[in-house]
């Protein structure tokens, strides 16, 4: 069974940024993360297929 999310710090691997890049600047670039768990213990995670959408639109055209 294929994993569904990644982690912030997984996301952060993935994309070559920092965690604190994604905190900060994935939900404002269209990277909504989902929310697990309340309070401290909340764990956000992104959605594997909407990391690979995103990326993919960010594929600047041959011109």
């Amino acid at each position: 069974m294929a994993r569904q999310f990644m982690s912030v710090r997984e996301t952060a691997e993935y994309l070559n940024m920092s965690v604190p890049w994604v905190y900060r600047e994935a939900p404002r670039v269209g990277l909504a993360p989902y929310r697990f768990g309340s309070g401290k213990n909340a764990k956000l995670q992104f959605k594997v297929s909407d990391i690979h959408a995103w990326v993919k639109q960010q594929r600047m055209s041959a011109a």
